[in-house]
């Protein structure tokens, strides 16, 4: 018997998943599982910030996450959900 094919929605996910992963172990860590448990969850527009956010440089979104940059204000909210500093 044939598995049907995945869903369009976990291929999407699979890609996302896959476009977190930096090579980096800490932001592979923290936006692997925001995708994996507040993605789907999220509002169209975190979920669009959270697209944009992961065109931003590897060395940059390091600081952000790590609190050693201020990031961009669009993403503020964003990061401190990424990094569990918050709840909403």
């Amino acid at each position: 018997m044939v598995a049907p094919p995945p869903a369009a929605e976990d291929r999407d996910l699979g890609k996302l998943r896959w476009r977190c992963r930096r090579g980096m172990k800490e932001l592979d860590v923290l936006l692997e599982r925001y995708v994996a448990e507040r993605f789907r969850g999220a509002s169209k527009p975190e979920q669009d910030a959270f697209l944009r956010l992961l065109e931003t440089e590897d060395t940059a979104l390091y600081g952000y996450c790590l609190g050693q940059q201020l990031p961009p204000a669009e993403f503020v909210a964003l990061i401190a959900r990424i990094t569990g500093s918050t709840d909403r």
